[in-house]
């Protein structure tokens, strides 16, 4: 399946959306990458926390709570200008499919410093039936926010 990749510079405290939704719905998404880098490595201390989500987000904070249902993936990026190159990441998604826009929030708990993004989605056609179950679950999890 074809392969869509989205990259950004976001703001400390902002949120991105990701433009995915069609009239059908019946074009699905996985996320198949994420990585992220500090706008300007070795420069600054930073503690960059990117997270993606599948309904909108009012705020962007650090923490992480896989139990989230609304959680696609989370990055955490330390980076330390006292110990150039001693840069340590983490990333973990979820193996799930969605046919709407998804946000990205990003927090930097070491500093104020706007962090790079970059995403790769699996496009994958959806049946009818899969389409249907993709979007309830999205209307559910509005409605519990």
């Amino acid at each position: 399946m074809p392969i869509k990749s989205f990259r950004g510079k976001i703001a400390d405290g902002s949120i991105d959306t990701v433009v995915l939704h069609t009239n059908t719905g019946s074009t699905g998404y996985r996320i198949k990458k994420m990585e992220i880098m500090h706008a300007e490595p070795g420069q600054q201390d930073a503690e960059h926390t990117i997270k993606i989500f599948s309904v909108p987000q009012t705020t962007a904070t650090n923490a992480i709570d896989f139990s989230d249902n609304t959680l696609l993936a989370a990055a955490y990026l330390t980076d330390d200008k006292a110990t150039l190159g001693a840069a340590s990441t983490v990333i973990v998604f979820d193996n799930v499919t969605f046919n709407q826009d998804i946000y990205v929030t990003h927090e930097d708990t070491g500093g104020s410093q706007p962090c790079n993004y970059y995403i790769e989605l699996e496009q994958v056609n959806l049946s009818l039936d899969e389409n249907t179950v993709a979007t309830l679950k999205d209307i559910r999890n509005i409605a519990s926010q």
